[in-house]
C-alpha cells in the first residue's frame, strides 16, 4: 500500500481552504462582524463558500485515500481528484460572484457529487468483490 496521489490533491485543496478562510476573515473584518453574518451579503457568500468546501472535501479525500490504499489505479484517483478540485473551485467562484454565477455553482456541485459518488461506489465494490 503506497499512497502517492491523494496527498497531492489534499495539499492543493488545503491551499484553497486557506484562501477561502482568509477571504472569510477579511469579509468579517470589513463587515465588523465577529459571529454570524450580520446580514452582510459579501460575508454571507464568503461563509457559504468556505463552509460548503469543508462540508464536501474531507469525506471525498478520505474516500480517495481508501481507494488508493486498496490499490485502485492511480488514474482513477487522479480523475476523482481533478473532479473534486475543479468542482470546488467552480463552486466557490459561482457562490462568490455578484450576482452569483449559478452555472459555475451547478457544474461545481455536479463535479463534486460525481467524485464523491464514484469514490463511494468504487470503494464499496472493492470490498464486495
Amino acid at each position: 500500500m503506497h499512497v502517492t496521489v491523494t496527498p497531492i490533491f489534499a495539499a492543493l485543496l488545503g491551499l484553497i481552504f486557506v484562501f477561502l478562510s482568509i477571504r472569510t476573515v477579511n469579509a468579517r473584518r470589513k463587515a465588523q462582524v465577529s459571529l454570524g453574518d450580520g446580514g452582510d451579503e459579501p460575508l454571507q457568500k464568503a461563509i457559504r463558500a468556505h463552509a460548503n468546501f469543508i462540508e464536501y472535501v474531507p469525506i471525498t479525500l478520505l474516500m480517495m485515500l481508501f481507494l488508493e490504499m486498496r490499490a485502485v489505479s492511480i488514474y482513477v484517483i487522479i480523475v476523482l481528484g481533478v473532479l473534486l478540485f475543479v468542482g470546488r473551485c467552480l463552486h466557490a467562484v459561482g457562490v462568490s460572484r455578484t450576482p452569483p454565477n449559478f452555472q459555475f455553482r451547478k457544474i461545481g456541485m455536479v463535479f463534486t457529487f460525481l467524485a464523491l459518488l464514484i469514490a463511494s461506489l468504487w470503494l464499496l465494490y472493492t470490498y464486495l468483490i
